[in-house]
């Protein structure tokens, strides 16, 4: 049996991969900052599916995060045949206004750990000519996010490393997926004043985290999942990037 290694993984979209994962016969290793949580996922995920579940907590915004946990795995002989870069988190305001100190610690998750988890974890898989690297994007990925700035320029930076490498690996048997969904029923962000403005869906994170899953057995290297996000995606190519920043920073400043 396989392991996955998430990122994120006590709640939202990192939980329902975790759930999916299990379900679909695999270890897991689960990360978060909240060890109880986490170790009450674990036992839930054990029970409920019968496989192993292993938990690591740690802030993946600070530095070093990135060898922690692999020294961990590499302590506890735990081969990766997975790695589920989903931890995030989200900084909301005006560039002028925001804390640098939050912005930092976005940066260095997303476009500092993430990426390094993959330099550690990828050779082996090549090696092994199997397994996969699954990072959560955004489709704020796709457009310059006004009071979202930090966020979706992070978000932009780790899409295109992912379909960079996704082509570098081709043919290797590693696939290399971008999951960006759209607005997500969690407590990730207060979707509830969003609700309405704009054409902003709201999806359900469990129907997210299949089609993530889904994308990455499938060899996909973009998985954008619902219809409207899709349309959105689509669409965004064909807008000036002055209009785009406008109509998303309407969206975001609602």
């Amino acid at each position: 049996m396989s392991n996955a290694l998430i990122t994120g993984a006590s709640s939202g979209i990192g939980y329902e991969l975790a759930r999916h994962f299990a379900r679909k016969g695999h270890h897991v290793i689960l990360v978060a900052r909240q060890e109880e949580k986490l170790a009450q996922v674990a036992d839930e995920l054990r029970k409920r599916y019968q496989i192993d579940a292993q938990i690591i907590s740690i802030d993946l915004s600070q530095p070093h995060a990135a060898d922690e946990i692999f020294r961990w795995t590499r302590e506890k002989s735990f081969t990766v045949d997975y790695l589920i870069n989903n931890a995030g988190f989200y900084v909301k305001g005006s560039f002028t206004a925001t804390s640098w100190d939050e912005e930092e610690k976005l940066i260095r998750l997303q476009c500092i750990n993430h990426i390094r988890l993959a330099k550690l974890f990828l050779p082996d898989m090549i090696m092994k000519g199997a397994g996969g690297i699954l990072n959560v994007c955004s489709t704020g990925s796709f457009v310059p996010g006004p009071y979202n700035a930090i966020y979706c320029a992070a978000k932009s930076f780790l899409l295109s490393f992912t379909e960079a490498v996704a082509e570098e690996v081709s043919g290797s048997g590693v696939t290399v997926t971008a999951l960006c969904p759209g607005g997500t029923n969690t407590t990730f962000q207060d979707l509830n004043k969003r609700r309405g403005t704009f054409f902003f869906p709201i999806m359900d994170p469990a129907r997210i985290a299949e089609n993530g899953y889904n994308g990455l057995m499938n060899g996909k290297h973009l998985v954008v999942p619902g219809m409207a996000n899709k349309m959105q995606v689509f669409m965004v190519r064909f807008i000036p990037r002055k209009i785009a920043a406008r109509l998303s920073g309407f969206v975001s400043a609602k």
